[in-house]
């Protein structure tokens, strides 16, 4: 191929790539995906962790209800056991998680924080402070239909198998989805789009 035809064909690709929605849609996911790694890195630095080591201190402060293990959070954050591991072995050498007992199972335990690791959590849980400002600047209106958007991208990666719908209602024995309205059981109410669950406490898995 002559190099005037090859230049011809990367700029048709790129006209069309600058036309097609779906693929500006992606690249803009992309670069606030980005600009996530990247303030993680900054709250990484700051605290001399890694990124991952501060995704699960987060974690944990987050939910301190909960009791988690290690296979747990591998599936948490879609890593293998192994990795995850090797980040909690820093976390147990910097005293900032420990081992709580496992009635159930003395052959595994839970993960809960240290005081240390509470006080590094709560500090490094603001890390996406940022992004949130950026977001409350939007009007309700445009909130709400980002987050119905967006959750739906969620729900549609999850049936390809390319995410994980843990604690949303999507994925809840308590959800069901009649006629175009959400309800969950548990609250005994139809739910609006923009009360929707990413997170719930009372999460059950279907």
């Amino acid at each position: 191929m002559k190099s005037k035809d090859i230049l011809f064909t990367k700029w048709k690709i790129v006209t069309e790539n600058s036309q097609n929605l779906n693929v500006k849609i992606t690249t803009v996911l992309e670069r606030i995906s980005s600009a996530f790694r990247v303030l993680l890195w900054n709250e990484g630095r700051e605290s001399s962790l890694s990124p991952i080591q501060i995704q699960i201190l987060v974690f944990l402060f987050q939910h301190p209800d909960r009791n988690f293990t290690a296979s747990y959070l591998a599936e948490e954050f879609n890593l293998t056991k192994a990795t995850i591991s090797e980040s909690l072995k820093v976390l147990f050498q910097k005293n900032l998680i420990e081992k709580s007992e496992n009635r159930l199972d003395t052959r595994s335990y839970f993960l809960q924080l240290t005081e240390n690791g509470l006080a590094t959590a709560k500090k490094s849980s603001s890390f996406t402070s940022e992004i949130e400002h950026s977001i409350q600047n939007l009007p309700f209106e445009q909130q709400e239909i980002v987050f119905e958007s967006l959750t739906k991208l969620i729900y549609d990666l999850h049936q390809s198998r390319h995410i994980s719908l843990k604690r949303m209602c999507f994925n809840c024995i308590n959800y069901s989805y009649e006629n175009g309205t959400h309800y969950c059981k548990l609250l005994e109410k139809n739910l609006k789009n923009s009360e929707l669950r990413v997170d719930c406490g009372e999460f059950v898995d279907a």
